[in-house]
């Protein structure tokens, strides 16, 4: 009888809905927040497909520029436990090779797709976005913020108000209603200023933070820097901390009006749910992503629907920004 009445109970507990954890951002569904970060395994459609089938709720594509564009030379990439040097310096094939990447991707379409696009001349932003629009992704990001191409194009859009503006401006009379996110840079004194004149000129989200730095590591015996550009932006566990305050900077410059998909750092649930109490609304992941594969997806899923039910939390949007309502209160 007793194990009758135990089963009775699993019966009725599994039989309850899990928490719901999918969000609708700029009229756009994610089954999870979880979205690829730009730069991380973003390069070609089947590569977007399988990380949507290992449970991203939303893809990133690599950065695109409006031409084919190298990058740096090997070694690009060094790593620790506790961060990740990156100077891959953005290598694309080219518009065409785009196209028919996304043009692929579009036909299933197994999450959403943001277009992350690059430039190193303000027409060249719009210009790259136009060549886009026709093949429908859900939504473009404007990377206006990478810091280790500064040897190539000087300090990037980001460093300035004026010029971030200006960059957001033309890109959003390109691309009309399709959401436009707009990646912004920690290396400034006040990253809520420029999210307020990137919201003004037109900014529909953010993407909040790209890498740090840039940053050097050297070798000791030959003591050359590692990395064959020199330097690299910096990321991993080290700089989440920053992505923190830079997400909570941003959603009270702009009232929380503007989504934000807080990026930097997140290996865990916990640290995903830290940047949505500081008010990201979607998790960008992509350290972790080189360092423990796309299954890193589903598991951060996990771990954040395991806290939420523990925690009695029903919907995952309850939490964006839950810290400047308890600050409040």
């Amino acid at each position: 009888m007793l194990w009758f009445f135990s089963s009775i109970l699993v019966l009725q507990y599994s039989s309850i809905p899990p928490m719901n954890l999918s969000q609708t951002v700029l009229g756009i569904t994610f089954e999870n927040p979880t979205v690829l970060a730009s730069g991380i395994l973003g390069i070609t459609s089947s590569t977007w497909k399988d990380v949507a089938k290992k449970g991203a709720g939303g893809i990133t594509t690599k950065s695109l520029w409006a031409k084919e564009h190298k990058g740096h030379p090997n070694p690009t990439i060094i790593e620790t436990e506790h961060w990740m040097l990156n100077a891959v310096g953005l290598p694309d094939a080219g518009p065409e090779k785009a196209k028919e990447e996304i043009g692929d991707y579009m036909k299933d379409h197994p999450a959403p797709l943001i277009a992350n696009i690059v430039a190193g001349q303000i027409d060249e932003f719009a210009k790259t976005a136009e060549g886009l629009v026709p093949l429908g992704p859900d939504a473009f990001e404007v990377n206006i913020s990478c810091p280790n191409v500064e040897d190539e194009f000087g300090k990037p859009f980001a460093c300035s108000a004026p010029d971030a503006a200006k960059v957001t401006a033309a890109v959003k009379k390109v691309v009309g209603d399709i959401p436009m996110f707009v990646k912004l840079s920690p290396n400034v004194d006040n990253i809520g200023e420029i999210a307020k004149a990137c919201q003004a000129a037109g900014a529909d989200g953010f993407t909040v933070i790209n890498t740090i730095g840039p940053g050097m590591a050297i070798d000791l015996r030959s003591r050359m820097p590692i990395l064959a550009n020199k330097v690299g932006g910096l990321s991993g566990p080290a700089i989440k901390p920053i992505a923190v305050k830079c997400v909570a900077d941003v959603y009270s410059a702009t009232d929380g009006k503007c989504p934000i998909i807080g990026t930097g750092g997140v290996y865990r649930g916990e640290d995903a749910l830290e940047l949505m109490l500081a008010g990201a609304t979607l998790i960008g992941i992509g350290s972790a992503v080189a360092r423990h594969g796309a299954e890193v997806f589903a598991k951060v899923s996990n771990e954040m629907q395991q806290w939420c039910e523990e925690e009695g939390v029903e919907e995952i949007s309850e939490l964006v920004g839950g810290m400047h309502r308890a600050i409040k209160n």
